[in-house]
């Protein structure tokens, strides 16, 4: 009995573990989830499919064949004691009972006989009268005796428990892959390059799938994930989405969502229209299509390209749905393109957005990439549609994107936002590029170009040291007094060598240029001074390109300033972007899939009805109580009562006087 509850605590526990990790993964989700050093010890230990697992099906054998015997072995005795009323125990055996006592009655022993089977009969207990060899009249009685088959119920439940869980296992499958029967592969394929040796046939056992069907499209299989590699499962009949629904809450979690499905059957060609949603599968031919998730199926996004770094406006549109791969040229190097994700609303919080902190010194311009990015507040909001995908370059290294269509607003402004990453696991860093009034890329591009044009470089500097020596008004303030020419010449140089530091590769030029030409000692101090005028100098350039294009200068106020800073921060961070391209979507046409997950489980059935079996039985051996209860009417008139039960309990005590009270007064 220990060992079967410690290989039922073993099966519970694989159980658990089964629920909370997704089982039948590929295997690269595991190894990206779990990382090197466990993903190969959680494989030899079976938990990334724990109920095909060779000691999870052992256990279930072993429980099937020992509960078996005890089940054999003990159920016919069982049986028996339930119908035996016991009338051949002696009055000695009687006597030695823990509820026992001795009552003498005037009463005729054929009146006694009568009245305590009435009593019995009114108390519902099944009795049989005898007579005793040595004389006397014994009424033995019993009720509960019901109990003993909930040890038969329980029992068996086990067995038909386990035989279930052996009859949805993959071990048909495994066999046949060890056989060399069938073989799943690996890679990335055609469907229809699929050989005989990957594909199961419709007539299968049982099998557990799924099957990604978009709008509009159709399906007559369901890929199994085994092990690095797929299988694929003929279905006998054709599954076709017609549409998609999805309702969401105000958080943004899915509220319902299900499928408007039209099903074909192969063998006869008749159709029949179906809804599935979730808990609500169809079953058809004995397989049940759930509602597992939903995708995106192809939808076709329109992107307009932006070079970060030179030029200005648009570089050129494309189209391109979400699973394809495209090839691009950015100057003398060739991209590959994966759309790899699109979502039509992004529900973020934006109460206490991540704003890159005012610090100073080498810090300060140190810091890169990421200046700001959705938080995880309180404050919820759709912001809108984004999309993902991946650059990858001629060496196959990739990076991957997530950007969104629409602005973000953070303290009062607006930015569009680009994340990007360099390893799955990571979480994105995002590129924040700021909006002007007129929440147009307009200014930061004409910012931008400023920051990157030689020719304005020189008068700029000269126009910084002018405002720095109080001859004019200007963001960058005034000392109070007019410096000399020489004072104001030196200004001016260092105004255009940081522009032209900067232009390299942003703040981190301008912090190594400070690490290699000042000491340690006056660093903090001169990174302070370089920032001052890198903002007052950038200020300068721009406006200077707005004269150009005959547009009026700005004032010089807060909001300007924040926006000059904010332009700088989005330009040092285009250098480490990756790529100095943005992808600004610009339109998308919307392709919703809903992914089924197919399963044949000839053994749900066994189990259902082993659950059912097994609360009876434990109801029956936990709440049914076993009694017997025995009256000896001797022919001197006195009566022995006795009375048993299958546990000793406070309840037996109080049934026991009860029963005491009520014959004593019956009798007497």
């Amino acid at each position: 009995m220990r060992f079967a509850i410690s290989l039922l605590t073993i099966i519970a526990v694989a159980s658990v573990i089964g629920t909370v990790m997704k089982q039948n993964e590929p295997y690269a989700n595991y190894l990206n989830q779990f990382g090197p050093f466990w993903f190969p010890l959680f494989e030899r230990v079976g938990l990334y499919s724990v109920y095909n697992a060779w000691w999870f099906l052992l256990i279930l054998a072993f429980l099937v064949t020992s509960t078996s015997l005890c089940v054999t072995r003990n159920g016919p005795k069982m049986l028996r004691e339930v119908v035996r009323f016991r009338d051949h125990v002696h009055e000695r055996s009687l006597a030695n009972l823990a509820h026992t006592t001795l009552y003498s009655s005037a009463l005729a022993p054929a009146v006694l006989v009568e009245r305590l089977s009435a009593y019995l009969e009114r108390e519902r207990f099944q009795f049989r009268i005898s007579e005793k060899a040595g004389g006397g009249t014994l009424i033995a009685a019993k009720a509960g005796l019901y109990r003993r088959i909930g040890y038969i119920l329980t029992h068996s439940a086990i067995v038909l428990i386990c035989i279930g869980g052996l009859a949805d296992s993959a071990m048909p499958l495994k066999l046949q892959v060890m056989l060399g029967i069938k073989r799943p592969v690996v890679g990335n394929m055609q469907i229809a390059d699929v050989p005989v040796e990957a594909r199961l046939s419709p007539d299968s056992w049982n099998f557990r799938g799924n099957t990604l069907i978009a709008e509009g499209r159709s399906s007559d299989i369901a890929v199994l994930n085994y092990g690095e590699g797929v299988l694929l499962q003929q279905l006998p009949y054709i599954l076709s989405l017609k549409k998609f629904h999805i309702e969401h809450y105000s958080t943004g979690a899915p509220k319902l969502f299900a499928s408007d499905v039209l099903v074909t059957d192969k063998e006869s060609g008749e159709s029949f229209e179906a809804r599935i949603e979730v808990n609500r599968p169809l079953v058809y031919k004995g397989i049940a299509a759930y509602q597992a998730s939903f995708d995106d199926g192809g939808t076709l996004v329109r992107i307009a390209l932006r070079n970060l770094l030179a030029g200005h406006g648009v570089m050129r549109e494309i189209e391109a749905r979400v699973g394809d791969s495209l090839e691009l040229k950015f100057g003398d190097s060739s991209y590959g393109v994966e759309l790899s994700a699109f979502r039509p609303f992004n529900v973020e919080s934006l109460s206490a957005a991540e704003v890159r902190p005012e610090r100073s010194g080498v810090d300060r311009l140190r810091e890169q990439f990421g200046s700001a990015a959705p938080s995880r507040g309180r404050d919820l909001r759709n912001v809108g549609p984004s999309f993902q995908y991946k650059l990858r370059d001629a060496a196959g290294q990739a990076r991957e994107y997530h950007n969104y269509m629409l602005p973000l607003e953070f303290d009062g402004r607006w930015y569009l936002m680009s994340g990007m990453r360099e390893n799955p696991n990571d979480a994105f860093r995002f590129l924040r590029i700021p909006l002007d009034d007129t929440a147009s890329l307009d200014a930061f591009m004409s910012m931008r170009a400023s920051l990157f044009d030689q020719g304005l470089r020189a008068e700029a500097g000269r126009r910084f040291a002018l405002v720095s020596a109080g001859t004019n008004g200007g963001p960058a303030g005034a000392d109070g007094g007019a410096a000399s020419a020489a004072m104001q010449r030196r200004l001016a140089e260092t105004a255009e060598r940081v522009l032209e530091t900067f232009s390299i590769r942003g703040f981190q030029a301008v912090a190594d240029f400070l690490e290699a030409s000042v000491p340690e000692a006056e660093r903090e101090k001169a990174a302070e001074i370089y920032v001052r005028v890198l903002q007052g100098a950038a200020w300068e350039a721009w406006m200077l390109r707005r004269e150009k294009q005959g547009q009026p200068r700005l004032t010089p106020d807060a909001l300007n300033a924040r926006f000059v800073q904010d332009s700088l921060n989005a330009v040092s961070d285009a250098f480490f972007y990756g790529v100095p391209v943005y992808f600004s979507m610009t339109g998308y046409d919307e392709v919703k899939a809903s992914v089924f997950q197919l399963t044949r489980s000839p053994g749900k059935s066994i189990v259902y009805w082993g659950c059912a079996l097994l609360v009876l039985g434990i109801f029956a051996m936990f709440y049914i109580r076993e009694r017997r209860v025995w009256l000896l009417v001797k022919p001197d008139g006195d009566v022995r009562l006795a009375l048993a039960s299958n546990r000793r309990s406070m309840n037996i005590d109080h049934e026991f006087e009860r029963h005491k009270a009520a014959i004593e007064r019956l009798i007497t």
